[in-house]
């Protein structure tokens, strides 16, 4: 009997059936996917876009805290400026009457000192008595530089 199967199977050639080609189909997973995409897609484009004017609103809040920012430190000089000038104007205004007062003694000093120099009355007679007219310019001179030496030494301490 095995020949027999044999010969069957060799005098029966093997037919195949022609099938026809199969369309190609996409499996059901993904036909759903690009469904899914376009769900995404068009969540996307309101993410998109809430991104954006999220984006948009939050370079416009840092532009707004930069000058807030800017505006607080010219605020901060400003101020500190003030201060100096207004403690530079007490300064000055002490040193002003600090020389007033100096002045004022340094004044009463030479009208004493000047008080202290006899000037004759100028008369025509003694402005030809030339000797008389000299010492007392020696005396006056000596006075006056006796004076400017006072006022130096009190400056210099």
């Amino acid at each position: 009997m095995a020949e027999a199967t044999k010969a069957t199977t060799t005098a029966a050639p093997k037919t195949t059936a022609k099938r026809k080609p199969a369309v190609k189909r996409k499996p059901a997973a993904a036909t759903r996917k690009p469904a899914a995409k376009k769900a995404t897609a068009k969540k996307a484009a309101p993410d998109f876009a809430a991104n954006a004017q999220e984006t948009g609103r939050n370079v416009f809040l840092a532009g707004l805290g930069f000058y807030g920012k800017a505006y607080d430190q010219a605020q901060e000089q400003l101020t500190e400026l003030q201060k100096q000038m207004e403690a530079r104007r007490k300064k000055a205004d002490k040193m002003y009457k600090e020389l007033v007062k100096r002045g004022e003694k340094l004044e009463k000093e030479a009208k004493g000192a000047l008080k202290d120099i006899e000037l004759p009355k100028l008369e025509l007679e003694s402005l030809t008595d030339r000797k008389k007219l000299d010492a007392q310019l020696k005396k006056a001179k000596a006075r006056f530089a006796e004076l400017k030496d006072s006022v130096r030494f009190k400056t210099a301490a």
